[in-house]
């Protein structure tokens, strides 16, 4: 089983953990504490260290972590070095892309770090859905859309469309079950054209409050066994994006029941 840690994790660490003013306010604190170049080679390394110190070897990067509207080509090789140096993976870039500018810059990071996904909300091919195809052509990049708002598989597999060389799904556990989805049925019926699974709790239908891995209604167990069933062999993602406390302690016991549900 190949876990991940998905750097959103993080959104409230630049907040000391007291995020009150939504997601928003994360992902702008998270871009002003990596931008400055002087301090982003240490800032990423303490970063990294963290994760590492969790038993991962592998992750998915957030977007607000190296933002192509701050990411020089220093900061890439300074990231490049510090993932080499703790012999960290990155299976895919976590990005939310509304337009081909963000796309073409997100396409430009994941080159950069040597991702071969961006896994996110993807409003770009609504609008510009050629133009964005040739920007992932001429990247050697693929896409895999996250549901969010999305009520069903079906939704996401509308999106991909017939161009599965270059578009698949990212699905989220933890959005299913906001949006009163069974997971395990979503997953399947997602099937071959999943590049990337994000795994996630949340406390209840309605809203997106996400907690440790079985503490919510999320029926996690039959996913993973549902993923084993159709031969995924691909990357999984945890996630869980407390606002007020450091994820460590949940993330390292959601990783625990993982571990042990695979092994049932």
């Amino acid at each position: 089983m190949n876990l991940s840690f998905i750097t959103a994790n993080f959104v409230a660490r630049e907040l000391e953990y007291n995020m009150t003013q939504g997601w928003m306010q994360g992902d702008s604190a998270t871009q002003e504490f990596f931008k400055p170049i002087k301090t982003f080679e240490g800032r990423f390394i303490a970063m990294l260290e963290e994760i590492t110190a969790m038993g991962f070897s592998n992750l998915d990067l957030w977007g607000a972590h190296l933002h192509p509207d701050w990411a020089t080509a220093e900061h890439l090789q300074l990231a490049r070095d510090a993932l080499h140096n703790q012999q960290i993976s990155v299976s895919s870039l976590a990005a939310w892309c509304g337009d081909l500018d963000t796309l073409a810059g997100f396409s430009r990071v994941a080159n950069g770090i040597g991702a071969k996904i961006i896994a996110g909300g993807m409003p770009v091919l609504h609008q510009t859905r050629a133009e964005a195809l040739m920007i992932l052509q001429d990247a050697g990049v693929k896409i895999a859309i996250e549901n969010h708002p999305e009520k069903n598989a079906q939704e996401i597999l509308m999106q991909i469309g017939a161009d599965s060389h270059l578009v698949g799904a990212a699905p989220d556990t933890g959005w299913w079950g906001t949006q009163g989805m069974d997971s395990p049925t979503a997953l399947r019926e997602l099937g071959r054209h999943m590049l990337t699974v994000h795994f996630k709790d949340v406390k209840e239908v309605g809203s997106h409050h996400t907690c440790r891995f079985g503490d919510g209604i999320v029926d996690l167990e039959n996913s993973l066994a549902t993923l084993k069933e159709i031969g995924y062999n691909g990357v999984i993602g945890i996630e869980h994006e407390p606002e007020t406390h450091n994820p460590t302690d949940d993330i390292l016991y959601s990783k625990n029941r993982l571990e042990t549900w695979s092994n049932l």
